[in-house]
């Protein structure tokens, strides 16, 4: 196979990201793990929180969860349209959320930020409305 030069100019864009580190600000300024799975349980310990469970049924389970000071639901889900769904109603209601495949953990956005940390998923934030002085400037997707 015979190198051009939009061959070799992608190559080399492509080692000067992986070197960069894609733009992540370097020294691990915002990593984040994997995005975890698993039973609420299982979740729940990951973030190191004794789930007081809400709703236990087919299509969801829901607990509150205590860290400290702050406090966040965490909810699982048996399918990832019920998920969505229920996501795309509760977030008429304002509020951030950590989102990972099958769960959702909401609370405070300081709260759920640090639960990405060691949960992985997506942020998300609740309706413009519901939410004063949020960041919806930027999309409302964080991640």
């Amino acid at each position: 196979m015979r190198v051009t030069r939009p061959m070799l100019a992608l190559t080399c864009a492509v080692a000067a990201l992986a070197l960069a580190g894609c733009g992540s600000g370097g020294a691990g300024a915002d990593e984040v793990p994997p995005t975890a799975t698993g039973s609420l349980e299982h979740l729940a310990a990951e973030a190191k929180c004794e789930p007081n469970m809400q709703t236990d049924a087919d299509t969801i389970r829901q607990a509150l969860c205590k860290k400290g000071g702050e406090k966040y639901v965490l909810a699982t889900f048996a399918t990832d349209r019920g998920q969505r769904e229920w996501l795309n109603t509760a977030k008429d209601y304002g509020g951030y959320y950590l989102v990972g495949r099958k769960w959702v953990a909401v609370g405070e956005e300081r709260t759920v930020a640090a639960l990405r940390s060691t949960l992985g998923g997506t942020m998300e934030e609740g309706s413009e409305h519901m939410n004063p002085g949020g960041s919806h400037n930027q999309g409302g997707h964080h991640g």
